[in-house]
């Protein structure tokens, strides 16, 4: 069994037509209606049934269609695994990922580079807050990682990726659910949940910094390791959080209200080890800029 007969019988399964089937493949009818005939030999069955009127699938070939279907795209990401490989855009590239926000856009990231970059795998690794993130970049453990500004870390190169507000999420039994927006200042008295101490996300310092400009030090009574057991609790009305714009409308049970006033911002970036990328490394970075555009400048269709 060879390619370019199962080329031709996927043409004559589209066209139903030798003629056609033959001048799509830029051939002629006589060589066309062999390699149709020597796979049919191969596989010891009829494929189609010819008429001087029409050409058609027999139940065999309409069974035998899908399968040869992926048969040439095999072939096909093989051909571009090995010209990635060429290129040297193949191999392992570490991603560190931490936010529901990025995590969001994960799927879209892998899905390009699966079509466009067939050779590299990306290896996940959950719960790489900012800290950390910059860490593990820095010194090599990982390629990429989400990470929050306006941090820096020597050596490594940022660039944003979302551009975030603060907003307060609470139960949506709570008061303040469904209100136009809230006053920060107003939440003083309220029982807030965070991330835990000790820099392990740089949120939490986020928080604690706008309440300070508001007027009030948060009465912090409970810590969750990440955004979706912070909001289970925030949901179950353990108390009230800020987070950031990109979570709202992701998560169930929680309504999220806009901060009145002075908006409090901050930034998430992909972060990289500044002039020592791999070609794969170099490869996931350009998808991103796509994929992730930085704000204000449009992601490619």
């Amino acid at each position: 069994m060879e390619l370019r007969q199962i080329e031709a019988f996927i043409a004559v399964a589209e066209e139903l037509h030798f003629g056609r089937a033959a001048a799509r493949l830029h051939t002629t009818q006589p060589p066309l209606s062999r390699q149709i005939r020597q796979l049919e030999r191969t596989l010891g069955v009829a494929l189609l049934t010819r008429t001087t009127r029409q050409v058609a699938l027999t139940p065999v070939g309409a069974a035998f269609l899908p399968a040869a279907y992926k048969v040439v795209r095999a072939v096909e990401e093989a051909a571009a695994v090995a010209a990635s490989a060429a290129d040297g855009e193949a191999g392992t590239v570490r991603l560190g990922v931490a936010g529901v926000g990025s995590i969001a856009r994960l799927p879209d990231l892998v899905k390009r580079l699966g079509a466009e970059k067939p050779g590299i795998e990306l290896a996940v690794m959950g719960q790489v807050y900012s800290p950390a993130g910059f860490d593990m970049v820095a010194d090599g453990r990982l390629d990429i990682a989400f990470v929050r500004l306006p941090a820096v870390r020597e050596g490594v190169a940022t660039r944003v990726v979302f551009d975030e507000e603060l907003i307060l999420a609470v139960a949506e039994d709570h008061p303040l659910a469904g209100a136009a927006s809230v006053e920060l200042a107003a939440l003083a008295g309220e029982r807030f949940i965070a991330f835990p101490p000790g820099g392990v996300s740089s949120l939490r310092g986020v928080m604690v910094d706008a309440c300070a400009d508001a007027g009030f030090t948060p009465n912090i009574v409970q810590s969750g390791p990440d955004t979706g057991i912070i909001m289970a609790m925030v949901a179950a009305g353990l108390g009230v959080t800020l987070t950031v714009t990109p979570v709202a409308g992701l998560v169930d049970g929680v309504s999220f209200v806009p901060l009145a006033g002075k908006p409090y911002r901050t930034w998430e970036a992909i972060a990289w080890r500044a002039g020592r990328v791999s070609p794969a490394t170099a490869a996931v970075l350009r998808i991103a800029e796509d994929v992730l555009p930085t704000p204000g400048r449009p992601a490619a269709d």
